[in-house]
């Protein structure tokens, strides 16, 4: 029987978070430490990009600079995320692929997410899954979770979003707008495309109530049971190394 652990809701700033998420993946990758469940929140607000994204085209720095808002890169794929230290919860979780070896490619993805699916079944939201860009959940048509991946040594990593709330417009402050769109066509984009709890419920939950709602929708689409720990004194050691050596390195920032 795989054991599980939960390490449970707290916030971090970015390159913390990426640390600790990459520190329990080499953890669980040892066999040191149990399949693990993460909930966090960003403090400050952050733009996290892909692995292999180049930083300087999908971020205006200087901007990023001047808001405050810190920017750090992900071991996982997928595009660039803003990331709002009052908008959001995000999840990650570290698992052995035996787990789900029955299913390959984005369905992975998706058997992950079923816990956030859940999750927004406790609002009364109705769900559905879709890869647009990256593997997602929908409400209403509407994007309102995105997911990214990184595996090792038969170990994957998953972690994604629940959008509380959002500010289209310092999004795209903060985001470079493609070639041939303009900021006002990708605002009305992130109007017409993506959706959150404040949106669809009318008023935004309070985050503590969300990471509660995700821990039992994870418990129950994989029907475990996690108990409740605080990260190893190896992994504290480790991600803080990782911060300070890779996280906040121009090296690692600025590969691409």
């Amino acid at each position: 029987m795989y054991q599980w652990r939960l390490l449970g809701f707290s916030p971090g700033d970015p390159y913390w978070n990426m640390a600790v998420d990459e520190a329990i993946l080499e953890s669980c990758r040892t066999g040191i430490t149990p399949n693990t469940l993460r909930i966090y929140t960003w403090q400050p607000s952050a733009v996290s990009i892909g692995r292999h994204q180049a930083i300087r085209e999908e971020v205006d720095l200087d901007i990023a600079d001047n808001l405050g808002i810190n920017v750090v890169r992900r071991i996982s794929g997928g595009g660039a995320v803003f990331h709002d230290c009052h908008g959001e919860v995000t999840y990650s979780i570290v698992v052995n692929e035996k787990l789900v070896s029955e299913v390959s490619g984005p369905t992975v993805f998706f058997r992950l997410a079923q816990g956030i699916s859940l999750a927004l079944s406790k609002f009364g939201l109705p769900s559905e899954e879709e890869k647009i860009h990256c593997p997602s959940i929908f409400v209403g048509r509407k994007k309102i979770s995105g997911n990214a991946q990184a595996r090792k040594d038969g170990m994957i990593l998953q972690h994604g979003t629940i959008l509380l709330s959002y500010d289209p417009e310092i999004m795209y402050s903060v985001l470079k707008v493609k070639e041939g769109r303009t900021k006002r066509k990708m605002v009305q984009s992130v109007f017409q495309h993506v959706t959150t709890l404040e949106r669809e419920l009318g008023y935004i939950p309070k985050q503590e109530t969300v990471a509660e709602y995700l821990v039992e929708g994870f418990q129950k689409s994989l029907g475990i049971v996690l108990k409740e720990e605080t990260p190893s004194e190896g992994e504290m050691v480790l991600a803080t190394k990782l911060r300070e050596e890779k996280y906040l390195s121009p090296k690692w920032t600025f590969k691409y």
